[in-house]
């Protein structure tokens, strides 16, 4: 170990640090997407060949082989859309960030109820989505971008019905407005009651898809529902809103 090390040139050093730095930065980039979800299926099939290889299971080593043999190509197809945006954040993002200060999630989660009762109570229509673990950053694509603190009047404003980004939802990320004026993957659930619109219908669909928190405010009957993992819960008030984003969004 001591010759080992002896023989390491200030060179090598240089060479793990970049390479530790990029595999950071990757992690960063794709922290927030669904390719993370991914790239841990990967990681499985890969020590699945390992351990079917030194365990002789020829008919599955044969499979993963040919499988594995052509990875390059399926990463790129299935990553296309995920290394554009890497790619694109690289060139015009700085590569030091440092991590942006947000609210303490007791104030956001104030903020995200205060100012859905409101636009409850003036009926104004509305789709908030608070992003969990699973990214967003594929729906934000055709949205309107922000990068702004998370507050009653930001929100209540977004959803004026005479503001021109009030259509789609507003997507909160890490304690942050990320986006707004997004547009979310209707459920094509047959059992739906008929009753409910396209802010449902999108709230349940963007559930179904990830594990996102979503809040829908009926203009028509100044409610407020709130859909985790495709179930609704309609006539929610305040103080079971509060309770229930406390228990559901970490951070």
């Amino acid at each position: 170990m001591a010759e080992l090390i002896g023989q390491l040139r200030w060179q090598d050093g240089v060479d793990l640090g970049i390479i530790t730095f990029l595999i950071y930065r990757l992690l960063q980039i794709l922290r927030g997407s669904r390719a993370m979800q991914m790239v841990t299926g990967l990681a499985v099939i890969m020590a699945a060949f390992v351990l079917s290889r030194a365990l002789g299971l020829l008919t599955l080593n044969w499979i993963l082989d040919n499988f594995l043999g052509s990875i390059i190509l399926v990463i790129i197809v299935i990553f296309q859309s995920d290394i554009r945006r890497a790619l694109t954040r690289v060139g015009t993002a700085p590569l030091l960030s440092a991590e942006r200060i947000v609210h303490r999630r007791d104030d956001i989660i104030e903020d995200v109820v205060q100012a859905t009762m409101a636009l409850a109570e003036k009926r104004f229509g509305g789709l908030i989505v608070l992003q969990r673990e699973v990214g967003l950053n594929e729906y934000m694509e055709i949205g309107t971008r922000l990068d702004a603190r998370v507050s009653r009047e930001l929100m209540e404003s977004v959803f004026e019905p005479h503001s021109l980004i009030h259509d789609g939802a507003l997507v909160i990320q890490r304690g942050r407005v990320t986006a707004v004026r997004c547009l979310l993957p209707l459920s094509t659930n047959p059992n739906l009651r008929k009753s409910w619109g396209t802010r449902h219908r999108a709230a349940i669909g963007v559930t179904e898809e990830t594990d996102a928190v979503a809040i829908v405010i009926s203009e028509q009957e100044g409610t407020v529902a709130l859909v985790v993992g495709g179930n609704v819960t309609e006539n929610i008030d305040s103080t079971r809103l509060r309770s229930a984003l406390r228990e559901l969004v970490r951070a």
